[in-house]
């Protein structure tokens, strides 16, 4: 097994590649995320009483209209909180397929795909100056993927959040069997 970071794992052999990313290595940032899921949560529940003892019905339809907008975030922040907590990206090659899978506690949906079929293979090149790419690379948020093939004219992104030489060592373990 070569170990490329605290994140990443690849282990070649014989007819597998196996490459495992753990979402999260720092504690202090995590302590940071359920704070802030903790203090969102409390705020929208102080929200949503007050709606109650409201009587003004201006006041309601904003308290309806925020606890909307206030789930959806509620909803994102505490999927992201799920992720770095417990979340890995299994990646495997074997036997003429590559799988994916997203796992978060040891749950998560496998996705097979036939090696014959997967077209153009690669890194996906980050602009230091693009504030989306600077964004979806942040601790706060799921995303970020550094990787990607395409396979029967839909583009398949994996790899969240891999540093440039993460990536690149993923990807030329992936290559050399994709090929």
């Amino acid at each position: 097994m070569k170990v490329i970071s605290d994140r990443v794992s690849i282990l070649s052999k014989d007819n597998l590649v196996s490459v495992v990313i753990l979402s999260n290595t720092s504690k202090q940032k995590l302590i940071g995320l359920f704070l802030w899921l903790f203090a969102w949560t409390v705020c929208g529940l102080i929200v949503f009483i007050n709606y109650f003892k409201t009587t003004d019905q201006n006041a309601k339809l904003f308290i309806i209209v925020y606890l909307s907008f206030w789930a959806y975030f509620e909803y994102k922040i505490a999927k992201v909180f799920m992720w770095r907590r417990n979340g890995k990206e299994k990646i495997w090659l074997k036997e003429g397929f590559l799988n994916l899978q997203k796992e978060i506690n040891g749950r998560g949906k496998v996705t097979e795909y036939e090696v014959s079929l997967i077209n153009d293979f690669k890194e996906i090149e980050l602009s230091n100056t693009s504030w989306a790419d600077n964004i979806n690379q942040s601790f706060w948020v799921k995303g970020g993927e550094r990787l990607s093939f395409e396979h029967q004219g839909k583009v398949v992104l994996f790899g969240m959040q891999l540093t440039e030489n993460e990536a690149f060592e993923i990807y030329k373990a992936l290559k050399k069997h994709l090929t």
